[in-house]
């Protein structure tokens, strides 16, 4: 067997650290996460506080934990469904898409409500305070929150060496264009004034890439890990003449179902061998963790087909096929990051390991 056949081989395996969970790995707590798409399918980003005790100063989508007051009933550590799309993660991702941004992901008759500033203000700081129940309050003027328009997209659960951990599951919301006569103020993010962040804005996937990948914003795994996958499909090959913008929104929103919905989902003939290529997107799972790849810029390789400890031998999984390089350096704060493919890093990395070996016995290379 070669060394990169060896390194893959023990890298499919769970690692022994994943094997027992035992009081010294947090339980993940149960939440959600909306990837909310504007109606010209730019994305939601919200900048954290300094202060937050998780993805601090970081850019992330809108969502937070369940809650039973709102969100019904929770899923307890052994029940199944502490870690399936459900329905208490899906109002809890409308709840708290609602609570940190103002866009309320909620239908009368037909579309999405639009409230008043005023009261819209009132009642983000009145359900955030567990003041009201949430859908209650929706019901009382005949709305509905629109869970339906939710498509999962993964699940994940934070590495086990992480004292704060969530089992997250991830959406995508595909705001619709806003019908004649009705105010853009409807879908326009607000901050909630500095309780949790300081900023929200729209913009394309590969704008927020390019900030990671140039340090003026902060993403973590998860959140450059989905924006990878997005933003070649909601990016346009040129810049849309009049009239055509609609088209390409359509055509681009028509791309990510198809997308969403493929099985197997690997993008090579190599990666679709993995048993995670047979799972769909919108049941993956992902727990990241480091595949103790040396690389010569300092950067680790996290995998991201172990769906954790939690998880294991269930049949469950993530990405087999690509891999997150990272600067962790910084208290652990993810700098210098990117997705790249699996068999290339490992390749890369097996013929550094070769070159190193045989200078280490004085060989000429």
């Amino acid at each position: 067997m070669s060394s990169h056949q060896r390194q893959t081989s023990s890298l499919t395996s769970t690692s022994s650290r994943d094997k027992a969970i035992n009081n010294a790995i947090a339980r993940p707590r149960p939440s959600s996460s909306v990837i909310v798409l504007s109606p010209t399918n730019e994305v939601l980003l919200l900048h954290r506080v300094k202060s937050s005790t998780s993805f601090a100063s970081a850019h992330v989508f809108p969502g937070g934990n369940l809650d039973g007051f709102h969100d019904g009933d929770v899923p307890g550590e052994k029940d199944p469904g502490r870690h399936i799309d459900g329905l208490a993660y899906r109002l809890a991702a409308v709840r708290e898409c609602f609570e940190e941004t103002g866009i309320l992901l909620a239908k009368r008759l037909g579309t999405l409500v639009k409230l008043p500033t005023e009261e819209r203000d009132k009642m983000r700081k009145r359900v955030h305070a567990n003041e009201v129940n949430f859908t209650e309050w929706l019901r009382s003027f005949g709305a509905e929150p629109d869970i339906a328009g939710l498509i999962p997209f993964t699940r994940f659960i934070t590495p086990v060496n992480v004292p704060k951990r969530f089992t997250t599951q991830m959406y995508v919301y595909l705001l619709p264009e806003l019908p004649a006569g009705i105010s853009s103020e409807i879908i326009l993010p607000v901050a909630d004034g500095g309780v949790e962040h300081t900023a929200a804005q729209f913009a394309p996937a590969s704008v927020w890439l390019d900030r990671a990948r140039n340090g003026s914003v902060t993403l973590f795994t998860p959140q450059f890990y989905l924006l990878h996958l997005l933003a070649p499909i909601l990016s346009t090959s040129s810049a849309p003449s009049p009239g055509k913008l609609g088209n390409d929104i359509a055509a681009q929103r028509k791309a990510l179902l198809l997308f969403l919905a493929r099985v197997p989902t690997a993008d090579t003939e190599e990666g679709n061998q993995s048993p995670t290529a047979r799972i769909p997107w919108g049941e993956k799972v992902i727990c990241a963790y480091d595949m103790q790849v040396k690389r010569a810029d300092g950067r680790v390789v996290l995998g991201l087909d172990n769906p954790g400890p939690e998880l294991e031998d269930t049949g469950r999984g993530g990405d087999y096929e690509k891999v997150v390089i990272v600067d962790l350096r910084k208290k652990g704060r993810p700098e210098n990051i990117d997705v790249r493919m699996r068999a290339v890093v490992l390749r890369e990395h097996e013929d550094t390991t070769d070159i190193q070996f045989d200078e280490n016995r004085g060989a000429k290379l």
